[in-house]
């Protein structure tokens, strides 16, 4: 290998003031973005190339300079070049389900790496993590371009909202495609974000609803600011930086592998899980927050402009609600504070994808969202301890929810009764010490750890749960909820009020009583925060009627010649790589202004909308 300046240095550096290597190089990557983004925002929106070369070059320098990582360069383009050639090329309805399977594939492989064969220590920079934040980016853009590009049974009218403002109509070069898969402010530790929102903003379309006074200085078009906004994230992403450092001196997890930590009392221990829980997000928040902070400097975190209060949002790219994270009352509030970026992309790239075209979201979808998820983050035992535990947790939160607390709210739903802070505290309190368990495995990672963590306190939580599902779905579970709901201010008035209406009129009381079953079917939506689903609605009744219809879509596919058309389409596929790579090479394909067609450079395939101008 040859011989890298940049790497010498650091690592003399380290070495004379005893930094660690690993947190030293993550600091320059993460700090040494703000300096570069000052020399970003002065590139004019409508120089898109230079803006493109410039973050290309600083994320190479990041990755062979700084990091030193050139096998795992090759990991990172692996992916980014197959996702750009697949969707580039390879026209078919199946192209995400390609994509996906390919990145999951690949991300899988690298997990499994790094658990059985990387020995180099902690201080090794697994590129594993950068790989994450890129499956995210990959499979939304492969998905975007199919909602904007695909014409089959697959119809523009018929996305969400959300999918509609993040199709992709034209397939960009390969250096706008580098420039999004390798952002250098969020190439380490994320956040992810669509291909469409990063290509508004490299031409500056993104600020369109600004007004003028908020967009131009004097007759120069510039990046709104909002540089008191950085300054205070930059800061809380140091104090974050600091305290990760010195927590490991006072809490730590080989702590709890050692006999005296066996000895301590259940009360002690329950709670050194809450605070051990609580040090090791430290690390994230302080990621987190200082590249949601260099996103924000160079205005990728500009989120629209409110004309009423003349505010501008910045929160395009928030990954972590600190105080939703800490201060949530159930595990639901809890986990959509968390890693946000990856709730968005399981709901939007996974879950409602997975669904069967027509339907709601079921079994196939939670499932598979959930699997995804477990999957995403690690082949670790430790990951699915926790995601399994989550989902039962999810279930309980909900049985609590919806008949305990309405018992300390009055009629109207809303208004706290005076007694209300008592359950305000005590699900703030159960919900710390929750997490603490829960977190547990995520933290050792490995399965005989973490059962012997959970086995030191008599696997509490566990047994909590399993009291909980007696409770609301055992034997007396009709009793015990019949018993709460005549507690219930509002089940009061309002069955007082459906029982005068039914004496009073049958037919309008035939109407109640089939609002009240519509109510009760229809009652929640599924929880799906970081995929962990409620138990108690995983639609796994569905799971055979699921399992048949896929079959029955299968052998209909095979009965029409799918695998005949596939063959075709990845044939067409071939020949137009190698026709555009051959022209590219030989010279002789041009475009229609007679210029010469580079492959991966200026030449996109057309796009729906310029095909439907064109018939």
């Amino acid at each position: 290998m040859m011989y890298n300046p940049v790497d010498a240095a650091i690592s003399n550096l380290s070495v004379t003031y005893g930094i660690s290597n690993f947190i030293l190089r993550y600091a320059i990557c993460l700090l040494g973005s703000f300096v570069f983004n000052l020399g970003l925002r002065r590139i004019p929106d409508h120089k898109v190339k230079s803006k493109c070369i410039y973050i290309v070059s600083l994320s190479m320098f990041y990755i062979f300079g700084v990091l030193n990582l050139y096998q795992g360069f090759q990991t990172l383009f692996i992916s980014t070049l197959f996702t750009y050639v697949i969707t580039r090329f390879y026209h078919s309805r199946f192209m995400p389900y390609v994509n996906f399977a390919f990145l999951m594939g690949h991300l899988a492989l690298n997990h499994l790496n790094a658990q059985f064969y990387n020995h180099e220590g902690p201080e090794t920079i697994d590129i594993t993590g950068s790989q994450m934040v890129l499956v995210m980016k990959l499979t939304s853009f492969a998905w975007s371009y199919f909602d904007g590009t695909y014409r089959g049974d697959h119809k523009f009218e018929d996305l969400t909202e959300y999918q509609k403002l993040r199709a992709v109509r034209k397939h960009p070069s390969f250096l706008k495609f580098m420039a999004y898969a390798y952002f250098y402010p969020t190439l380490l530790t994320g956040p992810s974000f669509d291909f469409a929102d990063f290509d508004r903003w490299l031409d500056g379309s993104i600020y369109d609803d600004l007004p003028p006074t908020k967009r131009f200085k004097g007759t120069r078009k510039r990046t709104p600011r909002n540089d008191g906004l950085v300054v205070w994230k930059l800061f809380q992403g140091l104090c974050w930086i600091g305290l990760s450092i010195a927590a490991p001196n006072y809490i730590d997890a080989e702590y709890m592998m050692e006999p005296e930590f066996s000895a301590k009392s259940f009360i002690y221990k329950i709670h050194y899980f809450y605070l051990l829980g609580f040090t090791y997000r430290f690390k994230y928040y302080a990621a987190w927050l200082i590249a949601e902070a260099s996103c924000i400097l160079c205005g990728l975190g500009y989120n629209g402009y409110d004309p009423k209060t003349q505010k501008i949002k910045w929160n395009r790219v928030q990954n972590i609600n600190i105080w939703g994270m800490e201060m949530g009352q159930n595990c639901h509030e809890t986990l959509e504070a968390w890693n946000m970026n990856t709730n968005k992309w399981l709901k939007n790239y996974v879950y409602l994808r997975v669904a069967r075209k027509g339907r709601k979201p079921g079994f196939r979808s939670t499932m598979f969202t959930f699997l995804t998820s477990a999957f995403w983050h690690g082949t670790r035992p430790g990951y699915y301890l926790t995601f399994f535990t989550g989902a039962l947790c999810q279930t309980c939160g909900k049985f609590f929810r919806r008949h305990l607390r309405p018992i300390f709210v009055s009629f109207d739903g809303v208004t706290p009764t005076p007694y209300k802070w008592i359950y305000d505290v005590i699900s703030f309190y159960v919900t710390k010490l929750t997490f603490g368990y829960l977190v547990q495995p995520f933290i050792v990672l490995g399965f005989k750890e973490s059962i012997h963590i959970w086995a030191s306190v008599y696997f509490f939580l566990h047994l909590g749960i399993a009291l909980t599902f007696f409770l609301f779905r055992g034997p007396y579970s009709k009793k015990v909820i019949a018993y709460l709901k005549s507690k219930q201010p509002k089940e009061i008035k309002q069955r007082k009020l459906e029982s005068n209406i039914r004496e009073n009129s049958s037919s309008l009381g035939d109407i109640l009583s089939d609002k009240q079953a519509f109510e009760k079917e229809n009652s929640s939506e599924i929880d799906i925060s970081l995929g962990i689903p409620a138990a108690d609605k995983t639609h796994v009744g569905e799971a055979k009627q699921e399992w048949d219809e896929f079959c029955k879509d299968y052998n209909d596919w095979r009965n029409e010649k799918g695998l005949e058309i596939e063959e075709d389409n990845l044939l067409k596929a071939f020949q137009e790589f190698k026709r555009e790579l051959s022209s590219s090479t030989t010279g002789s394909g041009s475009n229609s202004n007679g210029a010469r067609r580079m492959s991966f450079s200026n030449f996109s395939p057309i796009s729906i909308s310029s095909k439907k101008k064109k018939s």
